[in-house]
């Protein structure tokens, strides 16, 4: 393929997402190059855990020591008050060796440069670049990396790698903002919740009925649906079938959406994403068969899936109608903690499963994935009990080898489904 020839045998980076420090070592785990990360002021997920200062002292020498990145975002749109604090903040990323900061205000941006000029500055897609010549003035700026506005097209992301001497970064999975670019105004009219301040309601997924002026108490559907129409309820974003597509733009980051997710979430999508691209990447975009994939991305909470405006603008097809509620997928029982001799597994438990179960054990690698039947349970003082309770530990025998950071996940699919997307 021609992408191929353009970026080598290189790794074209897989940029995750780190809502906490579990998060991040989940994601390193997974197979992430990079975490992006945020504290726990002056980030646009105020809603997220986010990191303390010695948290991210932790995280950094943590993330360092496996030779990995983690970038941290600095992106809210600043007000006089945040402007008096920041300096003090920016010192002490500095002081700590991070890999880059994000940034989308040039308020902050001037105060990064002042008090940090070695580090990597990272512009932030809220500052909606669309076109080579934004790139090229960002990186007079002395921007090294231009993380691009969701709003645009195979084409258009081809033409300004081409055109651009500089490292480009664009979101291949993810919620999607209905504002462009996620510059939103709707939660702080609605909840006096500021997006831009990180602390999003998620105001656009609710669901809306028309009113007429001069009949204030009567509420239309827009559509003849009993249960509402919804305006902005933007389908999930998820461009792992393009993948081959995404990496002949050149491309030198592809980025998951979700600080606030859950590790079931950033161990699957990450996982997924990791193998699509190290089969592309080291030469086997001929067995490129992401079906399997697809099926595993299915398998955790989210919205119906869209290929955003990577194929152009998706018009009504960007939007789900039917509903603002995101499909389930399968219910996130635990992650394993440590494993002994006998192959009995410490499981921290987050979902109640019970003698009798069938469950799926997720592993590092999808070919060692499998299904348990669960024939033994132990609270963590190695008493026998019948089921779990979330929010303590437990310790369960399994019939195959596991190991710590393996999730424990279930739903109604059948053993015949599992063995199906083998």
């Amino acid at each position: 393929m021609r992408f191929l020839a353009m970026i080598g045998k290189s790794k074209v980076e897989l940029l995750a997402p780190a809502g906490n420090f579990e998060k991040l070592k989940i994601a390193l785990h997974y197979g992430a190059d990079a975490v992006y990360a945020g504290g726990l002021k002056f980030s646009l997920r105020e809603r997220s855990d986010n990191f303390t200062r010695e948290e991210f002292a932790q995280a950094v020498k943590y993330t360092h020591s496996l030779n990995k990145k983690i970038y941290v975002a600095v992106n809210i749109y600043a007000h006089n008050h945040d402007i008096e604090e920041l300096p003090s903040y920016i010192s002490f990323l500095r002081d700590l060796g991070v890999d880059a900061i994000i940034f989308s205000d040039p308020g902050v941006f001037e105060i990064v440069r002042e008090i940090a000029p070695d580090m990597q500055y990272h512009l932030s897609t809220q500052a909606s670049t669309t076109n080579y010549r934004s790139v090229d003035f960002w990186k007079k700026q002395g921007v090294h990396r231009i993380i691009l506005a969701r709003e645009l097209a195979y084409s258009e992301i081809k033409e300004i790698v081409s055109k651009s001497n500089i490292e480009i970064e664009m979101f291949v999975h993810g919620a999607q903002c209905m504002a462009y670019s996620g510059r939103c105004l709707i939660s702080n009219y609605m909840t006096d919740r500021g997006a831009n301040q990180g602390d999003c309601a998620q105001s656009c997924r609710w669901n809306y009925s028309l009113v007429e002026e001069k009949r204030p108490d009567e509420f239309h559907p827009v559509e003849e649906d009993s249960r509402g129409t919804y305006f902005f309820n933007s389908k999930d974003l998820s461009l792992i079938q393009s993948l081959p597509l995404v990496l002949d733009t050149g491309v030198h980051s592809i980025k998951i959406e979700g600080r606030v997710k859950t590790i079931h979430y950033v161990s699957t999508v990450v996982r997924a994403y990791r193998q699509a691209l190290d089969i592309c990447c080291e030469g086997r975009e001929n067995n490129y068969e992401p079906s399997r994939l697809t099926e595993e991305l299915r398998k955790i909470s989210h919205r119906d899936y869209s290929t955003g405006f990577f194929f152009g603008n998706p018009g009504s097809e960007g939007q789900s109608t039917e509903s603002s509620r995101p499909n389930k997928g399968m219910s996130f029982l635990g992650k394993i903690k440590e494993v002994n001799e006998l192959n009995e597994a410490l499981v921290e438990i987050r979902g109640k499963f019970s003698i009798g179960d069938t469950i799926e054990i997720m592993r590092r690698n999808i070919d060692d994935d499998f299904l348990q039947t669960v024939v033994q349970i132990s609270d963590e003082n190695k008493n026998p009990i019948e089921f779990t309770k979330p929010n303590t530990s437990a310790w369960v025998r399994f019939d195959k080898p596991v190991s710590a950071n393996d999730i424990l996940r279930m739903s109604d699919v059948t053993a015949d489904h599992f063995l199906a997307t083998k």
